[in-house]
C-alpha cells in the first residue's frame, strides 16, 4: 500500500541484509518512522510492545527473529530457544506459533552452517505469502461488496462497518479485514467505511483511519459504542473484522468489542464477516472460550496518547489517581453469529464443515 505516495510493506529486509525493517505502529499516526531490527531479541521486542501488531504480521516479524537468532548461532539447540522465545511474546494470536513451526519444521533438516541463509529466504517466502493470501481474501470478498452495491442506487456508497485494524498494518499487504474495501476502491465501488476508534490502544483510530485515508478511501471516524446504533438505523450494510484465533469449528478471538459488534448485527440483520488466512485456524481447538486472552497493561486504559496543538505527542492520565483497570485484549465471538469466513481459498460457513470444505487436507488428517 501506498504513504505519500511510495509503495511499502510493513516489514522488509534491507538491501544490505543485515537488518529488518519494520514500520514502527506505535508513533502512527502522527510519526512515520522506520525501525531497524539486528536481533532476536529486538524482534521480540518489537512484538511485545506493539511497534508490529496484527496477528499476521506478528508472524512474520517472529520468522524474521528466527532468522537473525540463526545468524548468531544455528545450532539445534540455538534453533529449539528461539522459537520457544519467539512464542512466549504474545499468547493470543496463533499465526506467531504457526510461523514459528514453520520455521523449525524447515530449518531442522538443514545444515547448521547453512541455516541463516535459510531462514532468511524462508522469512521472506512467509511474508510473500501473506501479501498473496491478503490479496486473495480481498478478491473473495469483493464479490460481496460488489453484490450489496447492486442492489443500491446508483452513487450510494456500501457502507462497509470494522473494528480495530486488520489493515495492511496488521499483515504484510493488503490487509484481512481492508482487502475488500480496497479491492471494491479500487474497481470504482462507491463506499465508505465506518472506523471504531477501538479503545484502549485506539487501532482504529490510530492506525485504520491513517491508512485508509493514505489510500483515499472515504470514512468516518466513531467511538466503539455507536456501532449498534448506526445498525438500527440502517445506516450499515456489512460489518467486517480481522481475528487473532479461529478455533476449528469457527468460533473467533478478535480485538475486544467484537463480539459486541456482533450481538448487534445479528439483531439488525446486518451481515457479519470475519476475514483470515489459513495460518489463523487453530485446528487443535474445539471452544472458542479455549483460547487464551492476553491481558495487557493497566496503563493502556488509564492513560491515552494525543498530539498537542504545537505537534508534540504526550501521554495523559485520563482516570482518577490510583484508579484500578481491567484489560483484556480480546474477546471471543461464537460461531453461531458469524455470517461467513472469508479465507484465500474462499467463503465458508462458521463451522468445521465450512472450513473443512475450504481445507479438506485438515479434514483427511483428522
Amino acid at each position: 500500500m501506498k504513504i505519500g505516495g511510495t509503495a511499502y510493506r510493513t516489514i522488509w529486509l534491507e538491501p544490505d541484509g543485515g537488518r529488518v525493517a519494520i514500520i514502527d505502529q506505535t508513533k502512527l499516526p502522527h510519526r512515520f518512522e522506520i525501525v531497524h531490527l539486528a536481533s532476536m531479541e529486538e524482534a521480540a521486542r518489537a512484538i511485545l510492545t506493539m511497534q508490529v501488531r496484527g496477528a499476521p504480521l506478528i508472524g512474520v516479524t517472529a520468522a524474521y527473529g528466527v532468522a537473525l537468532a540463526m545468524r548468531v548461532d544455528a545450532s539445534d539447540d540455538a534453533l529449539g530457544a528461539a522459537v520457544a522465545f519467539l512464542a512466549k511474546q504474545r499468547p493470543t494470536a496463533v499465526n506467531l506459533r504457526w510461523a514459528l513451526e514453520e520455521m523449525r519444521r524447515h530449518l531442522h533438516p538443514i545444515a547448521p552452517k547453512d541455516r541463516a541463509a535459510a531462514a532468511f529466504d524462508h522469512a521472506a517466502r512467509l511474508a510473500d505469502d501473506d501479501v498473496a493470501m491478503c490479496k486473495a481474501i480481498g478478491v473473495h470478498g469483493l464479490e460481496i461488496i460488489r453484490e450489496i452495491a447492486g442492489r443500491k442506487a446508483p452513487g450510494e456508497p456500501v457502507n462497509v462497518l470494522t473494528h480495530c485494524n486488520a489493515g495492511w498494518l496488521a499483515c504484510v499487504d493488503w490487509g484481512t479485514a481492508t482487502s475488500p474495501i480496497y479491492h471494491a476502491h479500487d474497481a470504482g465501488i462507491a463506499l465508505h467505511v465506518w472506523v471504531d476508534e477501538t479503545r484502549p490502544r485506539n487501532q482504529g483510530a490510530a492506525l485504520t483511519a491513517f491508512e485508509l485515508g493514505s489510500h483515499g478511501v472515504p470514512h468516518t471516524l466513531i467511538v466503539d459504542n455507536a456501532g449498534g446504533h448506526l445498525m438500527q438505523r440502517g445506516e450499515v450494510d456489512l460489518v467486517i473484522v480481522g481475528t487473532d484465533r479461529v478455533t476449528a469449528t469457527g468460533d473467533v478471538a478478535n480485538k475486544i468489542g467484537t463480539y459486541l459488534k456482533a450481538l448487534a448485527a445479528k439483531d439488525t440483520g446486518v451481515p457479519f464477516y470475519v476475514t483470515l488466512p489459513q495460518s489463523t485456524i487453530d485446528w487443535t481447538l474445539e471452544d472458542g472460550f479455549s483460547i487464551p486472552i492476553e491481558e495487557r497493561s493497566q496503563d493502556e486504559v488509564l492513560k491515552l496518547s494525543g498530539r498537542t496543538a504545537d505537534g508534540a505527542v504526550h501521554l495523559f492520565d485520563i482516570a482518577p489517581e490510583g484508579c484500578r483497570a481491567a484489560n483484556p485484549a480480546f474477546d471471543v465471538t461464537p460461531a453461531r453469529l458469524v455470517t461467513g469466513l472469508i479465507t484465500e481459498r474462499g467463503i465458508c460457513a462458521a463451522t468445521r464443515e465450512g472450513l473443512v470444505g475450504l481445507y479438506p487436507e485438515r479434514g483427511a488428517a483428522a
